[in-house]
């Protein structure tokens, strides 16, 4: 084909594709020194929606590329770095990929390109303070160290939130699979923001864990169904008990309110479902109704009923903690019991099949 590159012009581009995923590094910046400190650096989970579905980048040797966060207000910088880069002149009119393009146009604007800059936003950090209303504190015992997180509860209308949102959802493309941006302006969005409030240079600071977004959907007559939409804890923070800890905060900020119907969750990932899952039979745990002696006799409407009027779960999942907490008690060695028990859910599982004539 006319001007399709050689056999030996292929070879040598190879060298000038990378996986995108691989040369992305973040970092959630507290003081100068973590400039330098690439102990702290983190990669992205996929880059398919700006780098496209083979996650692959062409054009450059060595490319490194650098998106630094401040831990709290979260002002950008960005670096891109590189040995080589193709261009026309050197290599028979075959151009590099934009590299900076798809990154700029899932950014907020003002972003910064200059290091020195960036690093004199970092003094401004012990300013910032986390829009929304504080719903709860915790703490975590780590590496003989306590550490002290706060939940922050905003909406559309807290004071400096829309701003900071812009910045904090550019992990979601990063780290959860076909995210999108949400229409800031509907009112009916809810925000659970996730902090580590720390010590630095005698001064209170924060720095970004992560957050939940909730949409307030109306249901019949005079109910809302809040749905979980997205959740992120931010990898420097994961396998800690974050996400429960957020969820639970979700959790107890509805139980008290008469007009939440249930609780449900847009098309949850694995991952998340084992969450949901872990907190809710956590939970459910605490229900007369799912008392280890009254879990032989099956699911059944007191069941239902106590789950979703005193921790809002829908029918569905109330039956899926019961399932898994009879589960639980169930002696597998036990011919007979284990029988029962799988007879339950082979029940369950035909029942969509059945047909009334």
């Amino acid at each position: 084909m006319a001007g399709a590159p050689s056999g030996l012009m292929k070879n040598k581009l190879e060298a000038y594709k990378c996986c995108s995923n691989d040369v992305i590094h973040f970092k959630l910046v507290r003081s100068k020194k973590d400039v330098e400190n690439e102990d702290i650096a983190f990669r992205p989970d996929m880059t398919h929606q700006l780098f496209g579905d083979h996650e692959s980048i062409f054009g450059y040797r060595d490319l490194h590329l650098d998106l630094f966060y401040t831990a709290g207000a979260l002002i950008t910088y960005l670096k891109i770095k590189y040995l080589d880069k193709v261009t026309p002149e050197k290599f028979d009119g075959i151009s590099a990929d934009d590299v900076e393009k798809p990154i700029a146009e899932m950014m907020p604007p003002g972003y910064l390109t200059n290091i020195d800059d960036f690093v004199s936003s970092l003094e401004k950090e012990h300013l910032f303070r986390p829009p929304g209303e504080k719903v709860n504190s915790y703490q975590i015992h780590k590496d003989n160290c306590e550490r002290t997180f706060e939940v922050f509860k905003a909406s559309v209308l807290s004071p400096g939130f829309k701003n900071y949102h812009e910045r904090l959802q550019t992990f979601l493309l990063f780290f959860i699979d076909a995210a999108s941006y949400i229409d800031i302006d509907d009112d009916r969005w809810t925000f659970y923001l996730l902090f580590e409030k720390y010590q630095q240079n005698g001064c209170v600071c924060y720095a970004v864990v992560g957050y939940m977004t909730v949409y307030n959907y109306y249901a019949y007559l005079e109910k809302i169904r809040p749905r979980i939409s997205q959740v992120l804890i931010l990898p420097p923070f994961q396998k800690l008990g974050h996400g429960a800890k957020l969820l639970q905060t979700f959790y107890n900020d509805t139980y008290e309110r008469p007009e939440v119907l249930d609780i449900t969750v847009e098309d949850p990932s694995e991952n998340f479902q084992r969450l949901r899952d872990f907190v809710d039979v956590r939970n459910c745990m605490k229900l007369s109704s799912y008392k280890r002696e009254n879990l032989s006799s099956g699911f059944c409407e007191k069941m239902s009923t106590e789950a979703r009027t005193k921790l809002k779960l829908s029918k569905r999942q109330a039956r899926r903690c019961y399932e898994i907490l009879r589960l639980k008690s169930v002696n597998i060695h036990d011919e007979d019991e284990f029988r029962a028990y799988r007879l339950d859910v082979k029940k369950r599982l035909n029942l969509p099949f059945h047909c009334v004539y």
